[in-house]
This record gives structure tokens, C-alpha cells and sequence, in this order.
């Protein structure tokens, strides 16, 4: 009869065959992460896939300490290195993770996420320290390969732009082995020669092509630089840790010209619509000023001296004339009851009386006899009448009779 084996010793058995083998007692795996899942123990549960197969794996609590640097997520292109073993109690082999590092582009991901928290924490990316990109430059530096599409692309627009703002280039290596150092120089060389802004970039490529523009010497250069400096590096995708540190980000090198150049067109036409404003706003202003002066001329006018001398001779003309009227309605009124007092006085007066045969006698001396006791006989008189005078002797004086 034949032997019959129980589950778990076949387990057992297979583990065994697993555990002699050497290759996979030590083996590295390259595969895309799945599944992934952080246990509440410290485990990580995962599985590695390609494009035809996958395999299960597991990283204990005790070998992340040493074996992983980041935080692994589903996607990632990862190498594992461990261990295939099975696992007894269900009968499934699985991979078991002693280390775990990031493939190719995924490990610059992660030094590219690790550079960029380190600059931000020290303040490099900070808004409130960025520079501002002049408005009106006449010299603008550039840091980026001498030949290639950037340059120029850089040198047709800012000829379209404004063709009279000077171009300084400083020819610079922008990928590979030593670029970073050239960046850094060129940046410096530019911030030293007193250009009014710089631009930094190259066309687009993949991470490994833009990893120059990626350096923390770089980044630390563009903070360092008194000269503003905008960054257009790659594609509008593309960002990169010169990207945060410049004080602008542009999407291309083409956009970052298009920003560092005013388009002497719009400027023109600025001025131009400036001008216009300015026209309106003046004669606004003018008809203001004429209106306020036309105000002001007819207060003038109304305190004129001239005006006021007018209306007062005017004035004096009329209170002449009333006085004239007046004085005349007075004289005539006077004349009037002077005409009757002379009347009534004429008909008092002595010497009116004498023309009705009426005589006025006086003594020698001229004094007025009033009584016969005045007078004896033998005296000289003097009778006054309407047409002269009578002189004479008393003869006779007669008393009357009382």
C-alpha cells in the first residue's frame, strides 16, 4: 500500500525544499507594488506585479527599522530582497522582505520629495522672500545650453518681444555628470555681472534628464542670488526644486522669456490708452478750471470797482435828483408861506399904514412920540408919510379929554 502523507507535511516538506534551495534563501525581485497594506502590528502586506505574473510578500515590524526608508504605496516600481518561503498553515509561498528600496525613477522621486521638505522647512520656498521680476529690464541673463531648442526659442521671442533688451548668455551644461556645478556658476557669474533678471531652464526630459535643476546646490544658489530669477525648466508637467526656489516659476523656457521681456507692442499701446486716458482726464480737468473761472469771473464782475462805482453814481444820480425835487418842493413851500407872512407882515407894518393918510411923528431926536407929555408947545416934529417927511413946530398941544 502506498504512504499517505498529511497536509501539513507535505507543507513542511515543500518549505524545506524551498529552504534548501539558495537562490531563493537570497534573492532580489523588481516588480510594481499592489495591494499594500500597513498593519496595525508594524507588518506591511504586498504583492509584486508585472505585466504576466505576481507574487505575495511580506515585510515584518523588525526589519523596516533597516530595511525600508520611505513610505511604500501601491504603483511604485520597487527591488525587494528577501527570502521565498512557505507558509505551512494555508500551503501559500510568498516573499519575505529583508529590504525594500525604490527603482530607478522611484528613488529619485523620493530624494527629490525629501529635498524639497528639507529646503521648504529652511525657508527657501518662502513667498514673503521672493524678489520681484522687473517690469522694464535692459540686460537679462540666461543659464542654459548653448545650442538646443531653449536658447533658441529665448532668442526669437524676446526678439518678437522687444528687440532692444540685451541678451547675455551663460553656456552651461544641463544634464549630466557636473551640470548642478555649471548652473551654479553661471548663476552666480550673471548675479555678479549685474544683470537685471535671470532665467534658468532647459527643455523638457524625463526625471533623470532634469535631475541637474534637481541639486540643493542649485537650489541654494538661486536663493543666494540678489539678481531675480525666474526658473523654466522642461515642460508644463515638469517641476523641479529650482522651480520652488526661484522667485517665479514658468512652465517653459519660452514662457519664462515671455515673462522676463515686456512686449514693447503692449507697452507702446499702454502708453498709447495711458495717453488717451490722460487726454480725457485733462480736458475734463480744463472744462472744470473753465467752469470755476467762469464762476469766478461773474463774482468778479458783480465786485467789479468800476461796476460799483457805476451803481453808486447811479445811485447818487437818483438820490441828486430826489434831493433837487425835494429842494424845490421845500423852496416852493417856504416861498409859499413866506409869500403869506410877508402879506400878514405888510399888513402890520407901520409904514403900510402911512399910505392910507396916515402919519408918523418922532421928536427931534428920532424917538417916537407916543404921548402929548412928550412934546410943548414951541417943538420941533417930524411927521413921516408914505413919501417922505414933514418937519414942523407945535403950536398947540391938547390933551384928550379924560
Amino acid at each position: 500500500m502506498n504512504k499517505v502523507f498529511s497536509v501539513a507535511q507535505i507543507n513542511a516538506y515543500i518549505k524545506r525544499i524551498f529552504q534548501s534551495d539558495y537562490a531563493l534563501n537570497r534573492i532580489y525581485i523588481k516588480g510594481e507594488v499592489s495591494n499594500c497594506k500597513y498593519h496595525s502590528s508594524g507588518h506591511i502586506y504586498f504583492s509584486l506585479k508585472d505585466d504576466k505574473s505576481q507574487i505575495s510578500c511580506v515585510m515584518f515590524a523588525n526589519q523596516r527599522i533597516s530595511g525600508l526608508d520611505f513610505e511604500m504605496e501601491n504603483g511604485q516600481t520597487v527591488i525587494v530582497s528577501g527570502s521565498i518561503s512557505v507558509f505551512e498553515r494555508n500551503g501559500t509561498y510568498q516573499l519575505y522582505a529583508n529590504e525594500i528600496s525604490l527603482d530607478g525613477i522611484g528613488r529619485l522621486y523620493v530624494e527629490f520629495e525629501k529635498l524639497k521638505e528639507k529646503l521648504y522647512r529652511e525657508g527657501l520656498f518662502d513667498h514673503e522672500k521672493k524678489k520681484p521680476i522687473p517690469q522694464n529690464p535692459k540686460t537679462i541673463g540666461i543659464v542654459t545650453a548653448k545650442t538646443g531648442a531653449a536658447i533658441h526659442d529665448i532668442m526669437s521671442v524676446a526678439k518678437r518681444r522687444n528687440p532692444y533688451i540685451q541678451l547675455v548668455l551663460y553656456p552651461a551644461q544641463v544634464q549630466g555628470d557636473g551640470a548642478a556645478e555649471t548652473i551654479v556658476r553661471g548663476i552666480e557669474t550673471l548675479d555678479r555681472y549685474g544683470v537685471d533678471t535671470i532665467i534658468i531652464g532647459r527643455g523638457g526630459g524625463s526625471i533623470e534628464d532634469l535631475w541637474a535643476f534637481n541639486e540643493e546646490k542649485v537650489a541654494r544658489a538661486i536663493y543666494a542670488a540678489k539678481t531675480p530669477i525666474i526658473s523654466g525648466t522642461g515642460h508644463e508637467v515638469d517641476t523641479t526644486i529650482a522651480d520652488y526656489a526661484a522667485d517665479l516659476r514658468a512652465a517653459t523656457p519660452t514662457a519664462a522669456c515671455e515673462l522676463a521681456v515686456p512686449d514693447l507692442r503692449e507697452t507702446l499701446d499702454a502708453i498709447d490708452a495711458r495717453k488717451r486716458s490722460l487726454s480725457v482726464q485733462i480736458r475734463h480737468i480744463l472744462r472744470n478750471y473753465e467752469l470755476r473761472l467762469e464762476q469766478y469771473s461773474g463774482k468778479l464782475r458783480r465786485f467789479d470797482p468800476k461796476l460799483q462805482l457805476q451803481e453808486q453814481r447811479m445811485t447818487l444820480a437818483e438820490l441828486e435828483d430826489r434831493l433837487t425835487k425835494r429842494m424845490d418842493y421845500l423852496r416852493n413851500r417856504y416861498q409859499h408861506r413866506l409869500e403869506l407872512y410877508a402879506q400878514r407882515l405888510h399888513g402890520l407894518s407901520p409904514t403900510a399904514k402911512l399910505i392910507g393918510g396916515y402919519g408918523y411923528l418922532s421928536d427931534q431926536s428920532g424917538q417916537p412920540v407916543l404921548s402929548t407929555a412928550q412934546i410943548s408947545e414951541g417943538d420941533e416934529v417930524q411927521i413921516t408919510i408914505s413919501d417922505g417927511s414933514i418937519k414942523t413946530k407945535v403950536t398947540q398941544v391938547i390933551p384928550r379929554e379924560k
